[in-house]
């Protein structure tokens, strides 16, 4: 008789796990709150204009392509791939700005223009991120997690000097480089990780490698491909993906996971597993006796940023963006310390523009351009309706400038989405955009566990365990918990 596993919440992570225990033999069924599926890469549609809500990086792609794979496809089998050339613009101001080419002998060319020997000195450092990139994803981002043990065994000890995990990535990047706009660069992608250059360990630094050496990628369509193409296959392997339903509790008798409760109607199952974000899991759907940490422990953890997001529409073309654009032309640090050291609303941030239909014609109407905006913020942020209006004002006068455009009467309409939005729809920790930080105390063994301790049937995948915040670690965490289960079953 097949055993049954209920999965809660249909993120990457949440899809990835469901489509291995289904290929597995399991009867899998995905329980999703939301009324479409993808967590916080859902899309929307409005007015003809076409945005990913979440994710619209797709950066390594062996990632995506190993994930298909496992199931005997092909990403082409599900969306068609971009690479994007240039991956993204970087503006320092309105007339000053350089791209970062597809090609790697222009990105080196492009050092050397900003200071003598960074050419060669890029070399050496994409040299020594894609050894780390490499080790990494060969030896460590498929561990489960469960303690130190896994790091210290005999055929990873000889790993472990080498990926400089008691160094910051700031140190290391300022050892090749001094010129502050290649540093900028350099430093830009640990954004994503959810803390300052200082205090992610240089282990990260592959990021730069998965930037400058492997490129940026686009999904025709947007991000919201890959989430269609995981339900395509999904649906395909026997997954049941219930949508607009919300999981109430975990039922739980004689210390084991019995299944979970939808509308006052007990599910059964043989497993549980928490896609969605895991302290909601723990604290909501759980008894205080029954949860692998309190909110003590919460309460100390350093959580990534969380974003107000605008969805634009226009009805004009701006030539002057590129489909990625970061906006470098206030002062980093002040920004990061408004994030991390002392929380507020920005004062002068730093900002990210999106423009897809600078490459897909099919995400807007003709001649217009479906636009996102994206600041990042400390969590926990009071999030108002005269604050939302007051960045709004923000970044479309920065878009407007930073365009050389009069968009005012351009505009189709705005559409805001802040904490509150990541609370509601995600029940989201402090209204977190991106999971917790990877700051060396929340790294491999040291970030939440991957199984509960007290009920050894319920299991956590996601931006909140093993590996990481970020598409890429999702799928991976995804199979993790997969695996993890299946061995169980093999006990």
């Amino acid at each position: 008789m097949q055993k049954k596993v209920i999965i809660i919440g249909s993120g990457f992570s949440g899809l990835s796990a469901a489509c291995y225990l289904a290929k597995a033999g399991f009867d899998v069924t995905i329980y999703e709150k939301n009324k479409t599926i993808g967590g916080r890469s859902r899309q929307l549609n409005k007015s003809g204009f076409v945005f990913d809500m979440g994710p619209s990086w797709y950066w390594m792609p062996e990632v995506f392509e190993s994930f298909f794979n496992d199931f005997n496809h092909q990403v082409k089998d599900f969306y068609e791939l971009i690479k994007l050339n240039p991956g993204y613009r970087v503006f320092y101001d309105k007339n000053d700005s350089i791209d970062i080419s597809a090609n790697l002998t222009e990105i080196k060319a492009l050092f050397e223009s900003y200071e003598k020997g960074s050419a060669k000195q890029l070399e050496l450092f994409l040299a020594d991120a894609k050894s780390k990139y490499d080790i990494s994803f060969n030896e460590f981002i498929t561990l489960p997690g469960k303690s130190v043990a896994e790091l210290i065994k005999l055929s990873n000890l000889k790993h472990l000097k080498h990926l400089n995990i008691t160094q910051s990535v700031s140190k290391l990047v300022r050892a090749h480089f001094k010129h502050p706009k290649l540093i900028d660069l350099l430093e830009f992608p640990v954004l994503f990780l959810g803390a300052k250059a200082d205090d992610i360990p240089a282990i990260y630094t592959l990021m730069n490698y998965a930037d400058f050496s492997l490129g940026t990628w686009y999904p025709k369509g947007g991000m919201y491909k890959v989430v269609e193409g995981m339900e395509t296959l999904a649906l395909k392997l026997g997954v049941k993906i219930v949508t607009n339903t919300t999981v109430q509790k975990i039922n739980i008798a004689q210390k084991k996971v019995t299944g979970v409760t939808i509308n006052k109607q007990e599910c059964l199952a043989d497993y549980v597993v928490g896609a969605a974000d895991y302290h909601h899991v723990e604290t909501k759907l759980l008894p205080q006796q029954f949860r692998n940490y309190t909110e003590k422990y919460w309460g100390k953890k350093v959580m990534a940023p969380s974003s107000i997001l605008f969805y634009v529409g226009l009805n004009k073309k701006l030539p002057k963006l590129e489909h990625h654009n970061l906006i470098f032309d206030e002062d980093f640090e002040l920004h990061c310390s408004e994030i991390y050291d002392n929380p507020k609303w920005p004062t002068k941030p730093r900002m990210y523009i999106s423009m897809a239909s600078k490459t897909d014609a099919t995400v807007a109407p003709q001649n217009c351009e479906a636009i996102v905006g994206l600041i990042p913020l400390a969590v926990g942020l009071e999030d108002t309706d005269e604050i939302r209006e007051k960045y709004k004002e923000l970044f479309l006068e920065k878009l407007a400038f930073i365009a050389q455009e009069d968009i005012k009467d351009a505009i189709e309409f705005v559409e805001i989405y802040a904490h509150n939005d990541f609370i509601k729809d995600y029940n989201a920790f402090k209204g977190n955009a991106y999971g917790l930080a990877n700051i060396l105390k929340q790294t491999a063994f040291l970030k939440p566990k991957i199984r509960n301790k007290k009920l050894k049937n319920l299991y956590y995948c996601g931006q909140l365990t093993v590996p990481g915040p970020g598409v890429p670690p999702s799928l991976i965490s995804g199979e993790i918990v997969a695996n993890e289960i299946i061995k169980q079953e093999k006990l």
